[in-house]
């Protein structure tokens, strides 16, 4: 075997790009999937992107992750298929149509067409596909992005139908009418975890009003709202049965508040305190509507339980007037608060977030107005707060900001409104799936008992349900008369019943789908709702291999997945959402493993911004520094472990530079080396070498191995990532340093074959294990030291199951030992190449560590002896002494020369001096085989390469340099 010299100084970009060339050629990721058996396969489920912008460093970190175990996990021996999948249904696909159509509601969806709208929805999905499909591979991540599966396709949508069928028939889904989140702009209510993904702090306004009772109009009950645009919709007032309440006299008027709220209820005021008042007192009491809108009618049904105080026990005396408004479909509390006292029911707001017309003063106004400049969200509660002002009924209004909930896609404040949806009853799972995620590792650990723990112990029932239209739809038919009910958990039963054929399951093809009723005269025809998209994600693990129509028992034999990894947001969506699915269609956690990534910001912490450019292009980054480089430096981050990184060039070009530019050096040394001594490995096995640096970075490398191997079994990647350096460090820096001499004037064969052979091992077992992190360079080393396909085809190095760490820590205290006399010399001005006489340690060592230290602190002997230092050194300088030291010098001007005139490293010359002469007659003979000289003249050559003259305060002399 021989090998090609590396140069360090090439190209990261055309390293890279040959090897992905390469790749792509033998098929070596496919070749990485066939070569294992298909009995052991490793599951891994990717959470698939949308296309609709292009990568930023959040998918690249997370991208880094899912390629990084999947490798580790091949070389260990296990199958793992990595299929691309794309994203495809939602809300950010509408919200890019609307934006292009130039639509302001759902309404103007409907005029352009469901048909039209979600075909153009289909049209927009894969927009940015090539530039994913160019970057990704770029990264070095291996996924077969040509037979991805996109959750628009009919076999997805068909298992998530499935899926829905399982949980509808085993009592899981139910419809309800009750208090949610929805986005008036989107006109669809939203899960849980949508809810808490877009809150934001804004100003609001509150309002305290006063409500004259009918009984006696010159008193007044005050009611506090953070809400203004709620009180037309009044209906009663709430005490709380345990408060003390009191009557306030002002201005020649009679107000009612909690007695602990009247100082700041009446702050700045002149006010008298007058009688206390029990709340059985007000139970009952009837009082004055704000607004006769409603209470005109005399139809509307409970009427006569309307504008009256009732009790209520989540009523408080710390804020506000220790009283409340009740308007019973616009919050949980207040629906609850409804139906236990039969009020009547006013809804005077349309989904849309519009007012009704029946609420005259306040028709068509939006609640929460998106246009009108900052805050445009308070515009209607300044008109409600108007009226009331001019009809005498405001007492206090003032700003406050508070966090609020806000759609997550277009912003847009939500409402809490009544309206009706289908739910999952998680509840009914909660037990199980808490039980079941004991069992799930996370990475990082405090993941499970924290941000994940912690939300599955307030997970609610989930609405499932939504009133949009790119999306997979509830395959629920329901007659138009008596209400039958047909669930469809395929294509197939809905063809069979319907008697048609159904290419596409979207909501514009199977809406057209009806048949007739078997229990009576009317048609069945689908519900309008379709499917939160999270329901898609959620059955992801399935319908990625249309399961259970295909796959079946490949799917069963390797559910739960062994590995998933996300942003640390999927915590309360995609992880969420796939484990209480997979606890209620499997009975099973739906996957084992977990690492958790944070968020990539800018380097001065702030949300990389494609408008502020405060970041640099990803692709630009990774054709400078290198794919590996940047997946070693995100690695090797906090980000890896949810925290957030703030991305900086500096630190990237520091891995560049340093465990990379290093290792390169070492690959190009032996290269070099070995193509000049035409040295060839005789096997692959560990060394037999007994030098002691030989031992002792073998003995390191395992090690390495062994730790890198525990970390990856637990799914640290940090800890994996971060050993590599100090490892390399210690190679070039340690190990090829003190053994250089071996390989190049070495008088010893077996001495230098053993040096040659060690090294070769260290930098092929290195390149292996570091594959997963780097596996382009690892490619380049291991295909040029070995000559074999790819690294990525070879298992993961073992080490000894048993490690000695004697050596290691023999190795550690002489290096302590030379770290604290090295300083000591450097403190008292002496060179390291003027040898000194004696170096004194307070410990011994071995013979042949005891060689490394004296060679290292060029010393010509050393002694152990009791002192207070760990090393001390005889300090005084003998002639002959003096006259080595000089020679040492020499030597390095000649090696400098040599560099400079171009010689290659075996290049043998011939040196010419003047000065200096005692020198080169005392240590001519060293002089000459340190710098591979032939022979050395007095005098300068008058043929020659190179010439320099030198003069210091130890050395005047000039020399010429000839290569023989």
């Amino acid at each position: 075997m021989s090998f090609q010299k590396f140069d360090p100084r090439q190209s990261v970009s055309d390293m890279e790009q040959e090897i992905l060339a390469y790749w792509d050629r033998e098929q070596i990721f496919q070749k990485s999937i066939d070569r294992r058996d298909k009995d052991q396969l490793y599951t891994f489920y990717d959470g698939p992107p949308f296309a609709t912008g292009t990568p930023h460093y959040g998918h690249i970190v997370a991208s880094t992750i899912k390629d990084v175990v999947p490798r580790y996990w091949t070389m260990k021996g296990r199958r793992v298929e990595r299929v691309w999948g794309w994203d495809c249904h939602g809300l950010p696909i509408e919200n890019i149509v609307e934006k292009e159509l130039g639509s302001k509601s759902k309404k103007d969806i409907e005029q352009v067409g469901v048909t039209k709208f979600n075909e153009l929805c289909r049209s927009k999905v894969l927009e940015y596909a090539g530039e994913w499909e160019r970057i990704i591979p770029r990264l070095g991540r291996w996924a077969d992005m040509k037979n991805a599966y996109r959750t628009m396709d009919k076999d997805f949508m068909e298992s998530v139908w499935w899926v829905f069928k399982d949980v509808y028939d085993k009592g899981l889904v139910y419809e309800d009418y009750r208090a949610m989140h929805v986005c008036p702009r989107c006109e669809t209510t939203l899960s849980q975890s949508e809810v808490a993904e877009g809150y934001a702090d804004i100003k609001d306004l509150s309002v305290t009003a006063q409500f004259a009772l009918a009984d006696d109009p010159d008193t007044y009950i005050l009611a506090w709202t953070t809400t203004p645009w709620t009180l037309p919709g009044n209906v009663a007032l709430a005490v709380g049965p345990d408060i003390t309440y009191v009557k306030v006299l002002y201005e020649g008027k009679q107000y009612i508040v909690a007695k602990n709220r009247a100082a700041d209820v009446f702050t700045g005021k002149e006010y008298e305190i007058g009688v206390d008042v029990s709340a059985s007192e007000l139970i009952g009491l009837s009082y004055v509507p704000l607004w006769d809108y409603y209470t005109r009618d005399k139809s509307l049904k409970n009427h006569k339980n309307g504008w009256k105080v009732y009790a209520a026990d989540f009523i408080t005396d710390d804020s506000g007037t220790g009283i409340a408004h009740e308007a019973p479909a616009f919050g949980a509390d207040d629906m609850a608060f409804g139906k236990q006292y039969d009020l009547p029911w006013i809804q005077h707001v349309n989904i849309d977030g519009t007012i009704k017309a029946e609420a005259i003063d306040f028709a068509g106004l939006n609640v929460k107005p998106r246009v009108g400049g900052k805050d445009a969200h308070q515009l209607t509660d300044i008109e409600v707060i108007k009226n009331l002002a001019h009809s005498g009924k405001l007492f206090h209004k003032e700003k406050y900001e508070h966090s609020y909930p806000h759609c997550w896609r277009c912003d847009t404040p939500l409402l809490n409104y009544a309206t009706s949806s289908w739910f999952l009853s998680v509840e009914q799972l909660k037990s199980s799936f808490l039980e079941g995620a004991q069992s799930i590792h996370w990475s990082p650990e405090h993941i499970k008992d924290g941000r994940w723990g912690k939300w599955l112990e307030g997970s609610r029932d989930w609405s499932i349900s939504r009133q949009r239209f790119w999306a997979s739809v509830i395959p629920l038919w329901k007659c138009d008369t008596c209400h039958a009910q047909d669930v469809f958990g395929s294509a197939k039963e809905l063809e069979e019943k319907a008697q048609i054929q159904v290419t596409d399951l979207h909501k514009h093809i199977v809406d057209e789908v009806t048949y007739d009723c078997g229990s009576c005269n009317g048609t069945m025809r689908r519900i309008p709702d379709v499917l939160d998209t999270w329901f898609d994600s959620g059955s992801m693990p399935y319908a990625q291999m249309h399961y259970p129509f295909e796959h079946k028992e490949k799917f069963e034999n390797n559910f739960p997945a062994d590995f998933i990894s996300e942003g640390v947001d999927q915590t309360r969506c995609w992880f969420y959402y796939m484990h209480v699915l997979a606890s209620g269609v499997m009975q099973k956690n739906a996957f084992q493993n977990v690492i958790v990534n944070g968020i990539v910001l800018a380097e001065d912490g702030k949300k990389m911004s494609k408008k502020l450019k405060n970041y640099p292009d990803p692709m630009e980054t990774i054709d400078r520094y290198g794919a590996d480089a940047l997946r070693l430096y995100l690695m090797s981050s906090p980000v890896v472990r949810a925290d957030n990184l703030h991305f900086s060039e500096k630190e990237l070009s520091e891995v560049v530079r340093g465990p990379l530019r290093m290792l390169k050096q070492s690959y190009s040394f032996f290269t070099t080396y070995a193509a000049i001594d035409g040295w060839s490995p005789e096997g692959s096995g560990i060394p037999s070498s007994t030098h002691v640096l030989d031992r002792w970075v073998v003995d390191e490398l395992h090690r390495l191995i062994n730790n890198v191997d525990v970390a990856m079994h637990s799914y640290d990647l940090q800890s994996a990532a971060r050993s590599f350096g100090p490892f390399i460090d210690d190679l070039s820096n340690w190990y090829i340093r003190r053994s250089r001499s071996r390989f190049w004037k070495s008088e010893d064969d077996a001495d230098k074959a053993h040096a040659y052979a060690t090294l070769h091992y260290v930098l092929v077992q290195l390149a292996t294990a570091m594959a997963p992190f780097t596996p382009f360079l690892s490619e380049e080393i291991y295909r040029s030291l070995t000559q074999g396909e790819s690294v990525h085809l070879a298992d993961f190095p073992e080490s000894p199951q048993v490690l000695d760490d004697r050596l290691i820590v023999a190795m550690r205290a002489v290096r302590e030992d030379i770290s604290q006399g090295l300083e000591m010399r450097s403190a008292q001005g002496v060179k390291v190449r003027q040898p000194l006489a004696v170096a004194y340690t307070r410990d011994s060592h071995a013979d042949d560590l005891n060689q490394i230290l004296q060679e290292e602190l060029n010393v010509k002997e050393v002694r152990v002896r009791e002192m207070k230092h760990p090393i001390d050194f005889e300090w005084d300088l003998t002639p002959n002494l003096i006259l080595e030291g000089q020679a040492r010098e020499i030597i390095r001007f000649i090696q400098q020369g040599r560099k400079k005139a171009g010689f290659e490293l075996d290049d043998r010359i011939c040196i010419g001096y003047e000065g200096s002469t005692s020198v080169f007659d005392a240590y001519g003979t060293l002089i000459a085989h340190e710098t591979l000289a032939h022979n050395i003249e007095v005098g300068l050559l008058s043929d020659f390469d190179y010439q320099e003259s030198i003069s210091s305060d130890e050395l005047d002399f000039s020399m010429t340099l000839k290569k023989v």
